[in-house]
């Protein structure tokens, strides 16, 4: 009789997370015998958690905030991206030891090469807006591809200046007060911040001055539609938002730990997209 597989996403809190949905309705869809629970483990429980996981008792899961950062140290390996991402989002388990990987960088691109097929053509200028934890794997994933220079706006130049330096050459750091002068070299912007949850907008990027083929992608995914992405839908640009990556990055996770590589069907996102304010 073949042992059901058991995933799992851990956090603090963890109540929010969607991870559940997206991937029962994918064990339900395929008709597979596992189960995948939010399970909230506080900081000071997470060393004791990594036994359960070494005795075998799930395949593998996800990790989000705090301990994205934390598992590094729990992991018996980590792979380069990961390391290079410096966050880890994806455990695989096998033969007692734990692999960590980092799939933000999969879900990133699956997304934008869903939405704006293409997108990379001719290696255009890419301007990336904000440079926190989010960005690494943003700036990773389109260092990957055929893209142009990357400019990096942050609020803190120096903050910019630091991940450009450790991320390698092609990332041009910037203040925000530089978006208007290269704006119009850029077919590209990704929003990598906050910015855009709980009515926050960006104040004074011109997107007016985007040439008028240019894709505009936000990961942030509450509220859907952000005042970044209405504005640039007012103007006639491609605007992406963050659901897709959220469900594009739970891909290769899932078939680590369950033998099916899913599919993000319209079905999936609409359930997601149910679950969401705004």
């Amino acid at each position: 009789m073949a042992v059901t597989r058991k995933a799992f996403v851990i956090g603090h809190p963890i109540a929010h997370s969607r991870s559940p949905l997206i991937h029962g309705t994918w064990l339900a869809q395929y008709g597979i015998d596992g189960s995948y629970e939010a399970i909230d483990v506080p900081p000071a429980a997470l060393a004791d958690f990594f036994v359960r996981l070494r005795s075998g008792e799930f395949a593998g899961g996800n990790v989000t905030i705090p301990h994205k950062e934390a598992v590094f140290a729990l992991c018996d390996a980590v792979d380069p991206l990961a390391r290079t991402i410096g966050a880890v989002n994806t455990l695989v388990v096998a033969d007692g030891r734990v692999q960590g990987t980092n799939t933000d960088y999969l879900g990133f691109l699956g997304n934008l090469d869903a939405g704006a097929p293409g997108w990379d053509e001719n290696e255009p200028d890419v301007a990336v807006l904000g440079a926190g934890g989010a960005a690494r794997a943003v700036l990773v994933a389109l260092k990957s591809r055929r893209v142009g220079t990357i400019h990096l706006f942050n609020r803190t130049l120096e903050t910019a200046i630091r991940l450009a330096d450790e991320l390698g050459p092609g990332i041009q750091p910037h203040e925000y007060s530089d978006f208007s002068i290269t704006a119009p070299f850029c077919r590209l912007v990704v929003n990598t911040s906050s910015v855009g949850m709980h009515g926050t907008r960006f104040e004074g990027l011109d997107l007016a001055r985007l040439p008028e083929d240019a894709v505009v992608s936000d990961i942030v995914y509450s509220p859907l539609e952000t005042p970044l992405l209405a504005d640039a839908r007012a103007r006639g640009l491609r605007g992406i938002d963050g659901l897709g990556m959220l469900l594009h990055q739970a891909v290769p996770g899932f078939e680590h730990w369950f033998g099916v590589r899913p599919e993000v069907t319209p079905d999936l996102r609409a359930r997601i997209e149910a679950t969401l304010e705004g």
